[in-house]
């Protein structure tokens, strides 16, 4: 039997008696077979995957939404009863509990398969750098995997787990996820507990997840996402704020084009140019940025003092057994000696900074879009120039969790040679689910019941049918307020339009009546709610805010009229709209 893998599918089938996790879990042991693209590092026997099946017996499939998904694990996150190495054999240990995040999804039904190959100690972006085998890319094996959460990406696309986790400090949960034609969330820091996962940096590490599309990406990372109070670094998921990634219109960055890196693969050049193009069909207004902040934010990771957590992370292991350690890893981790304390605290105050800049760019745009990779290597050319080659695949992706980011790698097409191309979605953090929703749409799927970690709070959505419209005269009270247009459409039809007497900025009134209404035309605007009550205690009489049914069915704020203005008001109802209205006047 060879079944698809994505979540929906396999939930689908299950709930409808067509097949037994036992089954998937069968089909997928007899498929990894050799593992000759060192995939793995510890694979879970089938006795063994044989308890959590047999745990969810006397479960409900509907009440559980991973129930029998199979997923893989990186080997720095821990699988009580599976060891883990970190990509180090001699550092191994056998953890008694489930990292957090492990617990939470075979909670929600999840089935470990095992745990995957990686770049030792999360050190790389590559996935030649294990004892256990360059991880081979799963569409040309000439070819990196990218790292360092090489084998849960290439589990996932080589259809040996519907899932997986990988963790993300410089880019590890994105260029896989590029090279392998997979989704990869690279969350808001501190989304998923990091408790249970060997630290590379802890202050920025995450855990990250891979899956098959932007759907099943959705549903794991809102089982993922808790609060854990007994993890420092562990964080609240806050409420999103303007949801550019369902608005009709939204801003989003590119790199100034002298600021653009493809290290001479135009291939990748093109796909780029094609993925904002696309954007912009969907409504995006390109913007180009100045990305010098954040590629000066990006070299402080290994050059600068950050560097010396990697060292703190293993620093007894490191001084007792560096014979054991990958020379490359050893190199990078050992020149973390030179950093002293007061490099620490400059290298903070010069971050600040750069949070500083950062922040300037973010008030002119919505999202940024970037390559997630600018090139790809054979395994060959990476090992004949391991550093420099690495610094290249990480000039997107190193400054995204200094600078508090949340970001999203997607498939964006196919180079000439058949190998994937991606680009990388990025906000400030909590803004995870637009990215979610704008991929969404990217796919052509947008999907109203996506699941996701949190409701959209802290946000109203106002319809707005006169002077308030985009370019009339009262629409500032809007933007002022940072408000942003989310969708051009018209009411319901029973509402009468009238345009009601007095000085300007002339207006006009809604009235919902039982017959003889039509659909009128309206603008939906969202702001902040801490905005939403100096903005209505402006709204002069006759007028008010009331509830404002539109053509699809959604009930929204929005202006309303008093019955008795339209006593001497004209009925203009006939026109569609103010601004036909308008039009018609000349005005």
């Amino acid at each position: 039997m060879k079944l698809d893998l994505n979540i929906e599918g396999l939930r689908r089938r299950y709930l409808a008696g067509e097949i037994h996790p036992r089954q998937v879990m069968q089909d997928i042991v007899a498929r990894i077979g050799d593992d000759q693209h060192h995939v793995w590092i510890h694979r879970l026997p089938l006795e063994e995957i044989e308890k959590y099946v047999s745990a969810l017996a006397d479960k409900d499939p509907a009440a559980l939404p991973l129930y029998g998904i199979p997923f893989a694990i990186k080997d720095n996150i821990d699988l009580a009863g599976a060891p883990t190495t970190a990509g180090c054999a001699e550092y191994a240990y056998h953890p008694q509990r489930h990292a957090t995040v492990v617990r939470l999804l075979i909670d929600a039904g999840a089935i470990p398969i095992g745990k995957t190959n990686l770049d030792q100690f999360a050190t790389g972006l590559n996935g030649t750098r294990s004892p256990y085998g360059a991880c081979r890319n799963a569409y040309d094996s000439d070819y990196i995997s990218g790292g360092s959460s090489a084998g849960s990406a290439v589990a996932v696309a080589l259809g040996l787990a519907s899932f997986s986790l990988g963790t993300d400090t410089a880019g590890s949960g994105r260029v896989p996820a590029a090279f392998n034609n997979l989704v990869g969330v690279k969350p808001t820091r501190g989304w998923l507990s990091t408790r249970g996962v060997v630290p590379a940096c802890r202050s920025l590490d995450c855990v990250s997840i891979f899956a098959l599309n932007t759907a099943d990406a959705a549903t794991v990372l809102s089982v993922a996402t808790a609060l854990d109070e007994q993890e420092a670094y562990s964080r609240q998921a806050l409420a999103h704020g303007f949801d550019f990634g369902r608005a009709e219109r939204f801003r989003f960055g590119v790199p100034r084009a002298d600021q653009l890196q493809f290290f001479g693969n135009q291939d990748a050049a093109a796909l780029f140019q094609k993925s904002c193009e696309e954007l912009e069909a969907i409504g995006g207004q390109k913007v180009e940025i100045d990305f010098l902040p954040f590629l000066k934010s990006a070299r402080l990771l290994y050059e600068g003092p950050w560097v010396a957590e990697r060292y703190a992370a293993i620093r007894e292991f490191f001084e007792a057994k560096q014979d054991v350690i990958n020379p490359v890893v050893r190199e990078i981790i050992a020149g973390a000696k030179k950093f002293s304390a007061a490099d620490a605290f400059d290298g903070m105050y010069k971050l600040e900074a750069l949070r500083a800049e950062a922040a300037l760019t973010w008030g002119k745009i919505d999202c940024l879009v970037t390559p997630t990779a600018g090139t790809i290597y054979r395994i060959a050319e990476m090992e004949a120039d391991p550093i420099k080659l690495n610094a290249n695949l990480g000039y997107y992706t190193n400054f995204m969790n200094l600078l508090d980011c949340a970001a999203l790698a997607i498939p964006a097409g196919f180079q000439q040679d058949g190998l994937p191309f991606g680009i990388t979605l990025v906000a400030p953090a909590h803004q995870d689910v637009p990215l979610l929703h704008l991929a969404e749409r990217l796919n052509h799927n947008a999907n109203p019941d996506l699941p996701m970690p949190q409701a959209q709070g802290g946000r109203v959505r106002v319809a707005v049918c006169g002077a308030h419209l985009e370019g009339l005269p009262l629409n500032h009270q809007l933007t002022s307020r940072g408000a942003h247009l989310v969708a051009r459409t018209h009411s319901s039809p029973d509402y009468k339009l009238y345009a009601l007497p007095g000085d300007p900025p002339y207006r006009p009134g809604m009235v919902r009546v039982a017959q003889g209404g039509d659909a009128i035309e309206v603008e939906v605007w969202e702001m902040a709610a801490r905005e939403f009550g100096p903005f209505v205690a402006g709204i002069p009489a006759p007028l008010g805010i009331g509830m404002l049914t539109l053509a699809n069915g959604e009930t929204v704020q929005g202006f309303v009229c008093e019955q008795c203005a339209a006593i001497d008001a004209e009925d203009i109802t006939r026109y569609g709209g103010w601004r036909a209205y308008l039009a018609q006047r000349g005005a």
